[in-house]
């Protein structure tokens, strides 16, 4: 196969982000035509289907291959105007990174803030489960990439921030009205406070104590901010499993209590990132490995 003509490459991009093929045409100030004429001459010469002709558009697995390629030649090109100091080049960078909602609520911010404000970087966060957020890399929505997978997607390098440790803990007087007794006995019967519906902690934390016997109680709210679940659980809705840097203030308030000592859970965090030699993803990869070195434990 032949290099892929940029033009082709930047065209599947915008229909991925627009949405339409003629909004990508807008966006472009080219005619709708021209657009699907681009993506049926890509397809024809990588041999494969790159979009599902949906509303909105999405790509194929072979589609956010390439969708990736264009975010990152994109990247590539702000970078080099930059350093050539070029038209444009006084513009803010943005840095798109994915993040779990607990690291966003305890050390992610305090680690943008140490950035050099000479860098000139504006950041685009997406908030996502730590176990979901290589997916994003790999779409190419994302730059980075704060994950649990120390497996790197392809095209991303990997470096180890940490684990994230997690205490089991409720209410004081709502341990004692319901996690009174055997633990693997009380424990999924008592109504628990839960992320969201993909969110599996809880559920997974009963699994290893019952030995698999049983899972969390269907009696769970589901609150889907970290701020707001550690408070829910200090208020007594239910149990959880809340980071150690939330729950420190909590416990020493007397707010909480950890009913399962020596149970804590241990969430290994990586790093991943485009492998590009861009100073914008090293300023920030530097960043947030030194401030992971201080709030996570090795």
């Amino acid at each position: 196969m032949t290099d892929l003509p940029l033009d082709q490459v930047r065209t599947l991009l915008a229909v991925v982000d627009e949405g339409t093929f003629d909004a990508a045409a807008a966006a472009l100030h080219v005619t709708p035509s021209a657009v699907s004429q681009r993506v049926k001459a890509l397809e024809q010469r990588t041999g494969r289907v790159l979009l599902l002709r949906t509303r909105p558009v999405r790509p194929t697995e072979s589609g956010e291959v390439l969708v990736r390629l264009a975010r990152q030649v994109a990247r590539l090109e702000r970078d080099a105007y930059a350093e050539l100091g070029l038209s444009g080049a006084g513009e803010p960078t943005r840095v798109s990174v994915a993040v779990n909602a607990d690291s966003l609520a305890t050390w992610f911010l305090g680690a943008l803030t140490r950035v050099p404000p000479e860098a000139r970087l504006c950041f685009e966060l997406r908030r996502e489960d730590e176990a979901h957020t290589a997916a994003l890399l790999r779409e190419g929505t994302v730059m980075a990439a704060v994950t649990s997978s120390p497996d790197a997607v392809p095209g991303c390098s990997v470096r180890h921030l940490g684990r994230m440790r997690y205490l089991p803990v409720a209410n004081p007087e709502f341990a004692a009205r319901h996690l009174a007794g055997p633990l693997r006995d009380v424990l999924p019967q008592a109504p628990v406070v839960v992320f969201d519906r993909r969110d599996d902690f809880q559920d997974g934390f009963v699994r290893r104590l019952t030995r698999r016997r049983a899972e969390a109680s269907p009696r769970r709210h589901y609150v889907p901010t970290s701020e707001g679940f550690a408070e829910s659980v200090a208020a007594g809705l239910g149990w959880g499993m809340v980071p150690e840097a939330q729950a420190g203030p909590l416990l020493r308030a007397g707010r909480l209590t950890v009913f399962a000592p020596d149970r804590e859970v241990d969430v290994p965090l990586y790093w991943q990132q485009w492998k590009l030699d861009s100073p914008a993803l090293a300023t920030v990869a530097d960043a947030v490995t030194a401030a992971a070195a201080r709030a996570l434990r090795g």
